[in-house]
């Protein structure tokens, strides 16, 4: 298959102002490799089935299926039956305006995060496979989107954005009941602990405390960890707790000890060497030129 680069603004002329598009996709003829250099995209097969390309590997696709491509990933459709989809584009920025409870979502963190990532980088099969009442539900959100993208009426960015959002907390939800109880996925073992993290990353915690919620060994933990995010828990724990300390630091007026105590750092001194060698300036001269 040849190769072609796909560009968001092939589909919209908009995309600058608004870069998202939707659309039903129809395939009787094999598609050829591609891959998208400006944006993300969701697929939703809503009947028949193909033979989905990802990179050098092939895998069975049929009606219920999600799942989400990124920029780096090569993609191509081929054998299609009775095959049509739904396509829905958008820059990655957009899902950064939904609430900060979805990145605490397992199964955000592993459809719309992790898969694509482990997707592009050796073979990896997993998909979202909606049963048929759920189905349903997402079809009915993207009639409405549809419907709301051809007609533009005033506020209709808002209102897919809005939708948007609703869809990819659906599909979020959906994922996170059809891996639980399945032993050994080493995605959701991640997604858990990325998740447990984040929303208790100002409290104490321990490498046992992540594994613990996690369900798997601390070696495990790290090992997938690193495969996906090059560092360790800590150190992911430690960048979403300086990354609070920015925010304290250009917005209040809490003293640097106090902050330092509220991002989950028990000692100040320790905070400051840490703050100093993420980011080059200690948090007084950070404070200072914010």
């Amino acid at each position: 298959m040849l190769l072609s680069n796909a560009y968001l603004r092939w589909f919209t002329s908009d995309h600058q102002q608004f870069p998202f598009f939707i659309q039903y996709g129809g395939h009787v003829e094999d598609m050829e490799l591609h891959n998208h250099m400006d944006f993300t995209e969701l697929v939703i097969v809503l009947s028949g089935h193909a033979t989905h390309v990802v990179n050098t590997e092939e895998f069975f696709i049929k009606k219920g299926n999600a799942f989400v491509i990124n920029g780096d990933t090569h993609h191509a459709y081929k054998d299609p039956h009775d095959f049509r989809i739904c396509n829905i584009m958008f820059s990655p920025e957009m899902l950064a305006s939904a609430g900060p409870d979805l990145r605490k979502s397992n199964g955000f963190q592993a459809l719309f995060v992790l898969e694509p990532f482990y997707r592009n980088i050796h073979s990896f099969p997993s998909k979202l496979a909606l049963s048929i009442s759920s189905l349903e539900y997402v079809e009915s959100l993207i009639s409405f989107m549809i419907e709301e993208y051809q007609s533009k009426q005033q506020g209709y960015q808002t209102m897919l954005i809005s939708r948007l959002t609703e869809m990819v907390v659906y599909l979020s939800r959906q994922y996170d009941t059809q891996e639980k109880g399945i032993e050994g996925n080493n995605l959701m073992h991640l997604a858990n602990a990325i998740s447990f993290i984040e929303d208790h990353y100002l409290e104490p915690l321990s490498l046992e405390d992540i594994a613990g919620k996690s369900n798997i060994s601390i070696r495990h933990l790290n090992r997938i960890f690193r495969s996906y995010y090059q560092m360790t828990p800590i150190s992911y724990l430690q960048k979403l707790r300086l990354e609070k300390a920015c925010h304290l630091l250009k917005n209040g007026n809490m003293s640097i000890t106090e902050i330092s105590y509220e991002c989950g750092f028990n000692d100040s001194n320790y905070f400051t060497r840490q703050f100093k060698k993420a980011f080059g300036k200690s948090p007084k001269t950070y404070r200072q030129a914010h």
